[in-house]
Parts: structure tokens; C-alpha cells; sequence
């Protein structure tokens, strides 16, 4: 996924992604949730977003952003699907995010992806 990613982030003029684990980790996590609970969406059940789990896993950021997406095991199918036009695109191609983690968890309505990027803080 990252170097699909990447790959695209340098067409565009960005440097690339750096994989930090506490990303990944914040992403895992809440796949897992999101997997575990029945549910599918930016906000957990209890009102959290992305930005209280990049924090609860230690990364201190500047910027942040999440994407999601449900269904199929292959990345780049997930890649092509984010690559939108829309938001998800805008979150990938956004040189001011420097780091990334990326998680990939079954579920029993396919697999749920979790890609966060964020810019740490200054």
C-alpha cells in the first residue's frame, strides 16, 4: 500500500510517506474496534475520532487525517478506490502529512482498512 502511495505522492511533488509504528498501531487498534463492535465509521461509538487515537498511541501531530475503506484484501484495489478525486485522495496527496500507518483487519463484511497520516508537530 505504501508504495503505491508513494509512488503517486511523487508524481505529485511530495516526499514519501515514512511508516511510524504508533500510526499503524492507532490504525490496527481501531480495525480491530471497528471489526470487534459492528460498526463502521470516522467516529467510534463513544464520539472519538482520529485525532484523540493518534494521541492515545504517543504520536503528537500538527495535522492528521484518516482513511477508511471495507470490503476487499487486496491493497490495491483499496489504493485505486481512494484514489477519488475526493477526500481520501486529498488526505494521500497532501505533502504537509510526513508519516503514515496502515492496518488491514478481517471482518465478516470484509476486510476493513485503516490508513492514518499525520504531520508531526513542530
Amino acid at each position: 500500500m505504501n508504495r503505491l502511495v508513494n509512488q503517486r505522492r511523487a508524481e505529485a511533488g511530495c516526499k514519501p510517506l515514512r511508516t511510524d509504528p504508533r500510526l499503524a498501531e492507532a490504525a490496527r487498534a481501531y480495525a480491530r474496534d471497528m471489526v470487534r463492535r459492528g460498526y463502521y465509521a470516522h467516529s467510534s461509538p463513544e464520539g472519538r475520532f482520529a485525532d484523540a487515537r493518534i494521541s492515545a498511541a504517543g504520536y503528537t501531530w500538527s495535522a492528521w487525517a484518516e482513511n477508511l475503506a471495507r470490503g476487499t484484501t487486496d491493497p490495491a484495489a483499496v489504493f485505486d478506490g481512494w484514489m477519488d478525486g475526493a477526500m481520501h485522495e486529498q488526505n494521500m496527496l497532501n505533502c504537509r502529512y510526513r508519516d503514515t500507518g496502515v492496518a488491514a483487519v478481517p471482518g465478516p463484511d470484509g476486510t476493513v482498512w485503516v490508513q492514518k497520516l499525520a504531520a508531526p508537530a513542530s
